[in-house]
């Protein structure tokens, strides 16, 4: 207690140790900006993991017809769907023949028979226009789809806007380093399925 004519003692300077500890506005907000960066990173590889690394597939069973698409030189996916039809799974193999120039129509052994085709547009969207038009035409109630791994999200998908029958899908397995370029080509595929072509 101070006396008349006493002044109070001064405050103490503060150390280092009691200062207060202020990280500067511009630290935060770039702490916060890695955060998110790594956040959607995180959530950005696992939904391309689960969309076109390892898709939703199915079991081959039997079904009315097999459709293989196109697009891979080496024709994996057309040998992919004859060799299931030569399996038992089907007694008709729709080939798409891909793009410029137009790959060769496979053959398969009796009695199984193969449709090869040219779509339009030259894409899944319209390979899956024609596998859905075929299936009204010829009324199948159920078929296989041999797309590629990366691909089997989508095209599934596309399919299912322009028809109701039973779907089976058994892609073939990625080839190597192509999942990359794949991942991405899909990403933009997928985009422009939502926002460009929303319907069959």
């Amino acid at each position: 207690m101070t006396g008349p004519g006493r002044q109070s003692d001064p405050e103490p300077e503060p150390t280092p140790e009691t200062e207060p500890r202020r990280r500067p506005f511009l630290q935060w907000v770039a702490a916060w900006v890695v955060l998110v960066v790594l956040v959607v990173g995180v959530l950005f590889v696992a939904a391309s993991v689960r969309l076109f690394v390892l898709p939703p597939t199915d079991e081959p069973t039997k079904v009315d017809a097999i459709v293989a698409l196109g697009g891979d030189r080496a024709q994996v996916r057309a040998k992919q769907g004859v060799a299931l039809a030569e399996a038992g799974y089907a007694p008709v193999v729709i080939v798409s023949l891909g793009g410029y120039p137009p790959d060769p129509c496979p053959s398969a052994k009796a009695p199984v028979h193969v449709i090869c085709f040219r779509a339009n547009p030259l894409n899944t969207r319209g390979e899956m226009e024609y596998a859905a038009r075929l299936a009204r035409a010829k009324h199948w109630t159920s078929l296989l789809m041999v797309p590629e791994q990366a691909q089997a999200t989508r095209a599934r998908m596309l399919f299912r806007r322009c028809s109701n029958v039973r779907l089976v899908v058994v892609p073939v397995d990625a080839q190597g380093i192509t999942l990359v370029y794949d991942v991405a080509y899909e990403w933009a595929s997928l985009a422009k399925a939502f926002v460009v072509h929303t319907s069959c």
